[in-house]
């Protein structure tokens, strides 16, 4: 399993879900849309507070952003 994957296509996932685009995911989680893309491209590791941001702007429990 490729964690950063798996990770980046579940924030895209739940993102698209809201029909929310990378801009007002990153105004709601209070990050950088370039930030946000580089996360959902996989160029990017992500520190636990900003994963923590992200699963509290998409409204879910975090560990949903690493399951298969």
């Amino acid at each position: 399993m490729d964690i950063i994957k798996v990770f980046s296509l579940n924030v895209r996932k739940y993102r698209i879900q809201k029909g929310w685009s990378q801009e007002e995911l990153a105004e709601k989680s209070d990050l950088h849309r370039t930030y946000i893309s580089a996360v959902e491209c996989e160029r990017r590791s992500i520190a636990l507070e900003n994963i923590q941001k992200l699963a509290d702007a998409l409204e879910i429990d975090t560990y949903k952003l690493f399951m298969e």
